[in-house]
């Protein structure tokens, strides 16, 4: 009941609540170990890249600066809205945005050196009811076709909010361990939130985790929330 009710809201924020969301994310890997650990797979350098479930643009606006072109997709016109901005105030101009779902996204065969994904995968799994790996393996699908021979998939998920250690959500444990079967390898890093205060870390932190992660605020030197990502990736033969 209580994992129904968090993907309500979930889908009720990707339709409607973009900002504040990107007022959340915005706060994580305050320490930028995410592209260290995306620079450890495979170089970035005039690279050309397809993203999918781009969301706000969190890996978009990270990764833009170095490749030499970015399509990213999400199926959130609102989440891609927010993305724009980000990228126009950022003065870049070798990325294009498109609304399409994970599974089938209009790219041609064989025309980027990446494909990239960033919490967005795992909702197949959520939304998938018992059909999850099916759905899945057809987003794995569309991201190996998009790139070529040689050409590396990688995928972003938690691995535990409010946790210094990887604590996989149960819903997801069964997903994990089937990226592992599809030969994906993976690493884990730690991308703590950072907080202004511990009123602004209760807020956005209550808003997607919902008021048990409240709780899990930490404040020492800093208003930190613990979070724990892992990377899975694949190199298409």
């Amino acid at each position: 009941m209580a994992e129904r009710l968090e993907q309500q809201i979930h889908k009720e924020i990707y339709r409607q609540q973009a900002e504040q969301y990107e007022r959340l994310v915005s706060r994580e890997d305050h320490q930028r170990n995410i592209l260290k650990a995306i620079l450890a797979i495979t170089p970035l350098m005039g690279r050309d890249v397809v993203e999918l479930g781009a969301g706000t643009g969190r890996l978009t606006c990270m990764v833009a600066p170095l490749v030499n072109a970015i399509r990213a997709f999400d199926a959130s016109e609102h989440m891609l809205a927010v993305a724009q901005r980000k990228l126009k105030t950022a003065g870049l101009t070798n990325w294009q945005l498109e609304v399409s779902d994970n599974r089938k996204i209009p790219v041609a065969d064989s025309c980027a050196d990446i494909a990239l994904s960033g919490w967005s995968i795992c909702y197949l799994v959520d939304w998938g009811g018992e059909d999850w790996q099916a759905e899945v393996s057809k987003a794995l699908a569309e991201m190996e076709r998009a790139i070529k021979p040689g050409g590396v998939i990688i995928l972003l998920e938690t691995l535990g909010t409010g946790f210094k250690t990887p604590t996989p959500p149960d819903h997801l444990k069964d997903y994990y361990a089937f990226l592992a079967g599809q030969g994906y390898s993976s690493t884990w890093i730690r991308t703590d939130y950072q907080f202004d205060s511990v009123e602004e870390g209760n807020e956005l932190a209550g808003f997607f985790f919902g008021e048990e992660m409240k709780g899990k605020i930490e404040q020492e030197e800093k208003v930190t929330l613990p979070e724990c990502t892992g990377l899975w990736w694949k190199r298409k033969r």
